[in-house]
């Protein structure tokens, strides 16, 4: 269930891409001469990138090699901000973080599909998320669906505001 929500999303990704340059990629909307400061796809996909380990490393799999690096949960952590980056210089290219984004729920697809049902139902060892979600099956369709699909929307909103329209 959960990697059907996950597969889902990330095509929903790949099509939000069409159109966006890498000039575009990092840079806020603007409309009208107004900036719009909301999160743009460079620091969308780097977030969203943070968590598949965390769905593979639960599920007691290794999770190394896509697991985010300092840089990565610094730029893109849930306490970062997002900055508008005109020169390209504060985020990586987007090439790299659409790797990383792709190499990671792949990876997470893969380890869910591979898992047994019963490795779902410990409780989720997030103690800050676990009066929400109790299970680590609960964390793992909120990371992999909800969370994912609440900023896949802010990057459709994006879109939009920069011209591209819908995807």
């Amino acid at each position: 269930m959960i990697a059907d929500s996950a597969r889902l999303s990330v095509g929903y990704t790949d099509r939000m891409m069409a159109g966006v340059s890498p000039e575009q990629f990092a840079r806020f909307a603007t409309v009208g001469g107004q900036t719009i400061e909301s999160n743009h796809p460079a620091f969308i996909l780097g977030h969203l990138s943070l968590y598949p380990s965390r769905v593979v490393s639960e599920l007691g799999c290794d999770a190394t090699a896509i697991a985010p690096t300092e840089k990565y949960e610094a730029l893109f952590s849930p306490q970062a901000t997002c900055l508008d980056d005109p020169e390209g210089k504060l985020y990586p290219a987007m090439e790299e973080i659409l790797a990383k984004f792709t190499t990671a729920h792949a990876a997470a697809i893969e380890t869910l599909l591979k898992a047994d049902d019963s490795a779902f139902a410990p409780e989720n060892p997030n103690e800050r998320m676990r009066a929400k979600f109790g299970t680590i099956g609960a964390m793992h369709a909120f990371y992999l669906g909800g969370h994912m699909m609440m900023h896949l929307g802010q990057f459709s909103a994006w879109r939009r505001a920069m011209g591209l329209g819908a995807a």
